[in-house]
């Protein structure tokens, strides 16, 4: 399979592109950093079949020779992201949709949108089903991302009903692991930063609202399935299992061995009191369920920002990982205290000679490019 991943260079992507190259694809990366990271593919620079371009999909996105699937996943996608970029992030849900569906129609290729929970805004029914057509203020202060991937699933469907594309949508609800970034806005990677430097979790509201929260190996594991499938959709994504935000903190500072203190703070507008995947559908069409638990997935994601900022790791994970107590596993970077400038890297994931690929120093920003 030959498949083009766009948004490749983020958090959700770059764990795809991974497991696509693992099962003998040849992966296309597309991604132009704007919330992607080059440093999330460094290490798969080397991989025969692995290519990587820094392009705008709202600019025309051409790939040369066959291509079997489009994955599109390129949307800043974090509080933080699309609330700084809003207009940027309509762009990749609007004109980005339209140019990667007119790439599915010109090679014949099965596309996967990656929509997300947030379609279903403040939700009145509980858990979300498919067919719930969701409680979403257009004007709202997370409306830039909310409508975007809206119109994203209305686009992918007017492509799949007039011009016969193999379309396929997913709505990823809330997802974590390592390659987050700690000043992303979401709660995990904001609790997980705070406890390992020993500092209060500033916890939203009184705490009470709900998260469902999936590891990314098996969301990855999801999209898979559904690119592979000719399933319409949508299909949620997402662990069924809900915690409370003030049960996730809690759990993060007993992962951490931490007594650093739960302090609250103001809730934002529009922020969904609950949130929880219905995924019998997930179930049934694609035999999909999450294996990994909260505990497992968590621990997992502290051992990485430990080990990724240079931070003691924890001296029960250290142990479960092998990893000298009191000690990181490979020290790299002082963890910021708010998002690092932009830097540049010379590596040199293009193939010179390759059309459209770029040889020029690949910026490397605080990236994420997740959905959820």
């Amino acid at each position: 399979m030959r498949a083009v991943v766009a948004g490749g260079a983020g958090f959700v992507g770059s764990h795809l592109c991974e497991r696509l190259l693992a099962e003998g694809a040849e992966v296309i990366c597309l991604d132009n950093l704007a919330t992607g990271d080059a440093g999330n593919v460094e290490h798969l620079r080397d991989h025969p079949g692995f290519r990587f371009y820094r392009r705008d999909v709202t600019e025309h996105v051409h790939v040369g020779g066959p291509v079997d699937a489009v994955l599109h996943l390129a949307s800043p996608a974090s509080p933080v992201d699309y609330r700084r970029l809003p207009v940027q992030t309509l762009k990749a849900g609007s004109v980005g949709t339209m140019n990667l569906l007119g790439l599915a129609r010109e090679k014949g290729a099965r596309f996967v949108l990656a929509s997300t929970s947030e379609v279903y805004g403040d939700p009145l029914v509980h858990p979300q089903r498919e067919d719930y057509r969701g409680n979403v203020s257009p004007v709202g202060p997370r409306s830039m991302y909310d409508e975007a991937k809206r119109y994203a699933e209305a686009l992918t469907t007017a492509y799949r009903h007039e011009f016969g594309v193999g379309t396929g949508i997913v709505r990823i609800f809330n997802t974590y692991g390592p390659r987050m970034r700690p000043h992303d806005g979401r709660a995990i990677p904001t609790f997980v930063a705070q406890a390992l430097r020993g500092q209060p979790l500033t916890v939203a509201g009184d705490g009470t609202q709900t998260r469902s929260v999936c590891y990314v190996d098996d969301l990855v594991d999801g999209l898979v399935r559904m690119t592979r499938s000719d399933v319409p959709g949508p299909v949620n994504l997402g662990n069924p299992h809900e915690l409370t935000v003030l049960e996730l903190a809690r759990l993060v500072i007993e992962l951490c061995a931490s007594s650093t203190p739960v302090t609250f703070v103001p809730r934002p507008p529009d922020d969904p009191s609950v949130r929880r995947p219905d995924i019998s559908r997930a179930r049934a069409e694609l035999g999909w369920e999450p294996t990994v638990s909260p505990v497992d997935g968590l621990s997992a994601t502290i051992r990485w920002f430990a080990a990724r900022f240079g931070l003691p790791c924890p001296p029960k994970l250290a142990a479960a990982a092998g990893v000298p107590a009191g000690a990181s596993a490979a020290p790299t970077a002082a963890l910021p205290a708010r998002p690092a400038p932009v830097t540049a890297s010379h590596i040199p994931v293009p193939r010179a000679g390759d059309e459209g690929a770029t040889t020029m120093p690949i910026p490397i920003g605080q990236a994420a490019g997740a959905e959820d």
